[in-house]
């Protein structure tokens, strides 16, 4: 099963992340599938860009959001361009 979840980047203190579409079973920062998003917590406020249009491709595909991938969906939700 494919997930979009976090993968950590960055020095030690200054976390940043990769929203990732990677299969459930791998590990964090193992090789993803593609890389769909920043987020990066330690700006203020914080830097957050998502390509909604592959994430719902994704999802479209059996791919779950982790709880943290929601939450920065229902926050930033997709412009209309």
């Amino acid at each position: 099963m494919l997930m979009i979840r976090l993968a950590r980047f960055g020095a030690k203190k200054k976390p940043t992340y990769r929203v990732v579409v990677i299969d459930k079973e791998r590990a964090r920062d193992s090789r993803a599938v593609e890389v769909v998003g920043i987020y990066n917590p330690i700006t203020q406020p914080a830097a957050v860009r998502l390509n909604h249009e592959r994430i719902a491709h994704w999802m479209r595909n059996g791919a779950q959001p982790s709880d943290t991938v929601a939450r920065l969906l229902r926050t930033n939700p997709a412009t209309a361009a």
